[in-house]
């Protein structure tokens, strides 16, 4: 199974929609743990990587990565 590519900045949309009635989340944090943020309400949630991937429908805006850059 193909691996999905995503980005911080990247505007997703999970199964499930959130309370608010929004189901728009952008990543705003990448690692073991990915932190998403509902673009309706603003709250932000932390899950881990692998329930996030199950859990994620498609990628509505994605984002190009930027350059590390270093100094």
């Amino acid at each position: 199974m193909e691996e999905k590519q995503y980005n911080l900045g990247d505007i997703v949309e999970m199964k499930k929609q959130h309370p608010c009635g929004v189901n728009e989340w952008k990543i705003i944090r990448l690692g073991a743990d990915i932190r998403i943020k509902c673009e309706g309400c603003q709250h932000s949630v932390m899950i881990p990587r692998r329930e996030f991937e199950k859990k994620m429908k498609k990628i509505l805006v994605q984002v190009k990565p930027q350059p590390n850059e270093q100094n």
